[in-house]
């Protein structure tokens, strides 16, 4: 739930207004059929244009095919038909079934209207009388897709954001040319790689050239340079696959989320123990197994710094101690202690105070509140008085002493109030950031083992 505003605003950023709001119906609701969406997305666009204006339900249902055609939406798995002939005792839950070519089949609907505004409370007085209110009700006729309920496919704005994250990597690693070459890649095979899979689908240089945005002035040579590059970049998010085609490239994702967490552990290292901790970090990880001696002789740290700053990451599970007794009595004089890196084991631990993190965020935001929720309720009633009376056209001397109804040090509180419920919402977005990084690195790890 965390996540629901990053959905949202992606949403908005790829299909605009309509398809935010109907992604937005649909995580509020759980599921909905596609006729409801269209209808209470058309009624709530309509409700925000001037008057006159309305939101036709063709366009709304339009958007809503793009979303499916693109699987952001999806359908939801139904009961399957029970056979009656079966003589054992059904099961205590139902196993819900989908056919995977149906999962984002729209059905084909002709919604034929426009979005309704809804009757302010005052016209509801003393307009019509009560008795014709049903016409508001929904038709008991069943609508053409009744039962076909539809859902938001999370595992697919999760791909996105991956997406986004290795485009962002290899941006701020090379360029921004390379890294709309790899947005492309990432685009070709957004539908026929499976989001699990450890690498896209191979692409052919010509493919790739193809499908370069349009105006996007790079020859052909210059794109072929560009992927040598990336291929031969020790991160080795791309990899060459074949020479057919002009050359077969794929994204190696797994290495793609194992270089992302990697960055992200090194960035808390260095944040929480200096720049010196990050360098023995990197060399431990670059090396996989020293001892001591080594650790201060290749980082050219004086060993008491060294032994220091190698307890303390010890201590906090960063790296790890591994014995290699020479003999079996494990004495520590016929002992090697290396030290090494466990990205896997440190990027769970990370992950777990990344969740004490926010539970804490969540802990405090909610004690600001509560502290002042008096005042808050105050505001709240002198906004909503001050916009009845601009609606009814009330004089500026009139509105100036319904402001003056908060005093001067109240104000700055909700000032102080409102900045610090920002910080604290923008540091949970940041902290979720991190979180779906490690989750996506764990999940594809755990998949290749």
């Amino acid at each position: 739930m965390l996540r629901y505003p990053r959905y949202i605003y992606t949403t908005k950023t790829l299909y605009g207004d309509t398809g935010e709001l109907i992604v937005e119906e649909l995580l509020l609701n759980g599921k909905m059929t596609m006729s409801a969406v269209v209808k209470k997305v058309a009624d709530r666009l309509t409700e925000t244009m001037e008057d006159g204006k309305t939101m036709d339900y063709a366009e709304v249902s339009n958007a809503f095919v793009r979303l499916a055609d693109t699987h952001f939406v999806q359908r939801c798995p139904l009961v399957p038909d029970t056979d009656s002939s079966d003589p054992g005792p059904p099961p205590p839950a139902p196993t819900l079934v989908i056919n995977e070519k149906d999962m984002y089949l729209v059905p084909k609907l002709s919604l034929i209207g426009k979005g309704k505004r809804r009757r302010s409370s005052d016209e509801d007085a003393a307009g019509e009388p009560k008795a014709k209110k049903p016409r508001y009700t929904d038709n008991k006729e069943p609508t053409p897709d009744d039962g076909i309920y539809w859902q938001v496919n999370l595992d697919r704005f999760h791909q996105h954001f991956r997406d986004q994250a290795i485009v962002s990597a290899v941006a701020n690693r090379m360029d921004q040319t390379s890294s709309e070459i790899v947005r492309t890649m990432l685009r070709m095979s957004e539908i026929t790689t499976p989001s699990s899979a450890p690498f896209t689908q191979p692409l052919s240089s010509n493919e790739i050239f193809r499908s370069l945005p349009v105006g996007y002035n790079i020859s052909k040579q210059v794109l072929d340079q560009y992927l040598t590059l990336l291929a031969d970049d020790p991160l080795e998010f791309i990899g060459k696959s074949g020479d057919s085609g002009g050359g077969m490239y794929v994204i190696n994702l797994h290495k793609a989320l194992a270089s992302l967490a990697t960055a992200t552990l090194e960035s808390v290292i260095q944040e929480r123990f200096g720049s010196r901790c990050a360098r023995i970090f990197r060399l431990v990880l670059q090396k996989r197994h020293l001892e001591q001696k080594q650790v201060e002789d290749f980082a050219m740290i004086p060993a008491k710094e060294a032994k220091d700053m190698l307890y303390k990451m010890l201590s906090e599970n960063f790296i790890l101690l591994q014995e290699i007794p020479k003999t079996p009595d494990h004495a520590p004089s016929r002992t090697f202690y290396l030290y090494t890196v466990n990205v896997l084991a440190a990027a769970r631990m990370l992950l777990h105070r990344c969740f004490k993190s926010i539970t804490n965020l969540i802990e405090r935001r909610q004690f600001e509140t509560k502290e002042n929720k008096r005042l808050l309720e105050k505001s709240q009633r002198v906004e909503a008085i001050m916009a009845s009376m601009q609606a009814t056209g009330a004089e500026e001397v009139q509105l100036q002493e319904i402001e003056e109804m908060i005093t001067a040090p109240e104000r700055q509180q909700l000032e102080t109030l409102k900045r610090n419920v920002n910080k604290l919402d923008a540091s949970e977005i940041q902290v979720d950031e991190t979180i779906f990084l490690l989750e996506s690195y764990i999940e594809s790890t755990m998949k290749r083992q």
